[in-house]
C-alpha cells in the first residue's frame, strides 16, 4: 500500500516509516498539515496515519475537511491523547481506527492490515483461490501446502490485485503502490514484477489489457 504518515515527531516518524517499509509498503512522510494537504492533492494514498497535534494545527479539523470532500481513504489516528472523549471525537470525525502512543510497531502493522482488509471487502485474512491459499495477514501464499516466496514489492503488487479483484489497474496506479515521492521509477519496473509474479503463481493469474493495464485473472 502507499501510505501517508502525518507525524511531526522526529523519533517516532522514522521508526514508523522503517517498520512499514519493512512490511513492503511505500511511505510518504509529512510533518505538517499543509504538507499533508499538498500530498493528498498530488497523489492517491491507500491509508493515512494521522497524528492529532501538528505544528500548524490539530488533526481533527483536517480529517473532517477530508471527509467533507468525499474522500473515503482509510484514516488511522496515532496520538498520545488517550481520553475516551478523544477517541469518540476521532472516530466520529471519520477515523477508521485509533491507536494511542506509545504503541508496539507490530500492533500497528496488524491494525493496518485489518483496515486494509475491511476496505478491500475481504475481512477474512485467508483466501482460497483455485489451489492458492493467500494469507493476507501473514503475507504468505501456498499451493498444495507448499510456500511460494514473494519479495516485498511482488507482494505489494499482488495484494493490490487481490484487494481489487475485478478492477483494471494501470501501470501508474501500480507504481504508486510501490514508490513514494522521493523514489525513482524505471520504465519497465511494473512489467518486470508482473512477469515474476506470473512465473511464481501461474501465467493466468494476472491478465494484460494492452495499452490499459492489468487485471487479476482467474486465480
Amino acid at each position: 500500500m502507499r501510505i501517508l504518515l502525518i507525524e511531526d515527531d522526529k523519533v517516532i516518524g522514522p521508526a514508523i516509516r522503517e517498520q512499514l517499509e519493512g512490511d513492503g509498503h511505500s511511505v510518504d512522510w509529512a510533518m505538517r498539515l499543509d504538507e499533508a494537504e499538498d500530498a493528498c492533492a498530488g497523489a492517491h494514498f491507500d491509508l493515512l496515519l494521522l497524528d492529532l497535534m501538528l505544528p500548524d494545527g490539530r488533526g481533527i479539523p483536517f480529517l473532517k475537511s477530508l471527509r467533507k470532500t468525499g474522500s473515503k481513504v482509510p484514516v488511522m489516528i496515532l496520538t498520545a491523547l488517550d481520553q475516551i472523549s478523544d477517541r469518540i471525537e476521532g472516530l466520529n470525525a471519520g477515523a477508521d481506527d485509533y491507536l494511542v502512543k506509545p504503541f508496539d510497531l507490530a500492533e500497528l502493522s496488524a491494525r493496518i492490515g485489518a483496515v486494509a482488509r475491511r476496505y478491500s471487502g475481504n475481512p477474512n485474512p485467508v483466501l482460497e483461490r483455485q489451489g492458492l491459499t493467500i494469507d493476507i495477514a501473514a503475507r504468505s501464499i501456498t499451493r498444495d501446502g507448499r510456500a511460494i516466496a514473494l519479495t516485498a514489492r511482488e507482494w505489494v503488487l499482488f495484494e493490490a490485485f487481490v484487494q481489487n479483484p475485478s478492477r483494471l489497474l494501470s501501470r501508474a496506479q501500480l507504481e504508486e503502490r510501490l514508490y513514494s515521492f522521493d523514489s525513482e521509477v524505471e520504465s519497465n519496473t511494473i512489467e518486470v514484477h508482473i512477469s515474476r509474479l506470473r512465473k511464481k503463481l501461474g501465467a493466468q493469474v494476472i491478465s494484460t489489457e494492452r495499452g490499459l493495464g492489468y487485471r487479476l485473472g482467474p486465480v
